[in-house]
């Protein structure tokens, strides 16, 4: 086999998802191209589906840079949680408390990545809890400021051309909240309820870009609209913002201030840990555990109902999904007597406080519950131990459980 049809055949795999999604039917996708406002860097036209294909067809392996993430999911005041609920260590008290600590406010995020070998990702908000995630070749670190802990492994970088996540560009870091993994995450929503189109031209850390706009068509999705700013020289995701379809700020807006295409010096990943630090080493059998899947989580979008619902909520039962598209509902067989409206005399007084700001009482022909409300994902658990939980209204959830039979 010729070198160039073995390469060609690693980057038809690997990108296989965003092309099937840029195939999506004509009247999904706008093939109408915006021209840039009054102010925005003059492009060349582009239709959604080719900005897609654009996206898709990214391989840049190399860059550097500031990512500012502003978060508001409507949530109650968490401060105090992360330390009562969190347990302790890297994956305890780090993992809950970086959770929380992105569900609201604005941090900022500094990348680094060098081919799929070499990556840094840094939590920087506070330089003496500094947050960070290491890989130079096989060494893995994960640091966590707060608790003075890092913790080390050895495993093997991920392979270019496994096909294991074709929709992932190999080498850019895809943490928490990085308008990349935001963007994966928002185009494996894409089918013939969504509209698609380019809405002009935009100016992102000093890059010209395209404006890529994502809606759904149908009424009752708690999501707005999604405003994509790809780089209109290599395809990257430079700007990531969700907006409610109740209207306000966005919810999640994460977008590089600072970037750099270039490769980062050797010494960026390099790790030695501070001194009075206490190193944790994991054997290499274990290191799929040494950074703990919820230290930084990658933010993912619940805007459609998949397995990973049910096992967060009903530790794996099997789900049931009503409706179809941005409205789709996950129904889950819930905990039986719905949720407490009190906690055990033992909890911290904020987690009851975080409960009851949550929660409201609802009642219709499916009996009695309680509705759990965010700016974007809503949960209805019923009396009778069902949950339906999804990126749709109120309303919506209500309707679901009136008509389910």
């Amino acid at each position: 086999m010729a070198p160039n049809d073995s390469a060609g055949r690693r980057r038809t795999a690997r990108y296989a998802v965003p092309v099937a999604v840029a195939g999506v039917a004509a009247a999904t996708i706008g093939l109408v191209p915006a021209l840039a406002a009054s102010g925005d860097p003059e492009l060349p036209e582009i239709t959604a589906q080719q900005l897609i294909e654009k996206i898709a067809a990214s391989d840049v392996q190399q860059l550097s840079g500031t990512v500012k993430v502003t978060t508001d999911l409507g949530l109650p005041s968490l401060a105090g949680l992360g330390g009562d609920l969190g347990g302790g260590g890297a994956g305890g008290e780090a993992g809950l408390g970086k959770l929380m600590e992105f569900a609201t406010g604005t941090h900022t995020l500094r990348v680094a990545a060098d081919g799929p070998d070499k990556q840094r990702l840094t939590v920087v908000d506070d330089a003496s809890a500094e947050y960070s995630l290491v890989r130079n070749g096989k060494d893995v670190w994960a640091y966590d400021g707060g608790s003075k802990e890092a913790v080390h492994s050895t495993e093997e970088a991920p392979a270019e051309d496994d096909g294991a996540r074709p929709d992932t560009t190999p080498g850019l870091p895809s943490g928490p909240a990085t308008p990349k993994a935001l963007v994966d995450e928002a185009l494996k929503a894409v089918d013939a309820t969504t509209s698609v189109t380019v809405d002009g031209t935009a100016r992102i850390a000093g890059r010209d870009a395209y404006q890529l706009v994502i809606k759904p068509k149908q009424s009752g999705s708690t999501i707005g609209s999604i405003k994509v700013a790809v780089d209109a020289g290599n395809g990257v995701p430079l700007k990531f913002t969700l907006t409610p379809s109740g209207g306000g700020k966005a919810a999640i807006d994460a977008g590089f201030t600072k970037v750099d295409f270039a490769r980062p010096a050797a010494s960026t990943f390099d790790f030695v840990p501070p001194k009075g630090a206490k190193v944790i080493e994991e054997p290499a059998a274990g290191a799929e555990h040494a950074v703990p899947k919820d230290a930084l989580p990658e933010h993912a979008l619940p805007m459609k109902p998949g397995k990973g619902d049910a096992e967060a909520f009903a530790g794996g039962e099997d789900l049931n999904v009503i409706g179809e598209g941005w409205t789709s509902i996950a129904r889950i067989a819930g905990p039986v007597g719905g949720v407490p409206s009190e906690l055990p005399e033992d909890a911290p007084a904020e987690a009851q406080q975080f409960l009851d700001a949550l929660g409201d009482k609802a009642t219709g022909a499916f009996g009695s519950g309680t509705v759990f409300k965010t700016r974007l994902v809503n949960a209805l658990m019923t009396d009778d131990g069902k949950v339906y939980v999804g990126a749709v209204t109120p309303e919506a959830l209500i309707a679901a459980a009136n008509g389910d039979k």
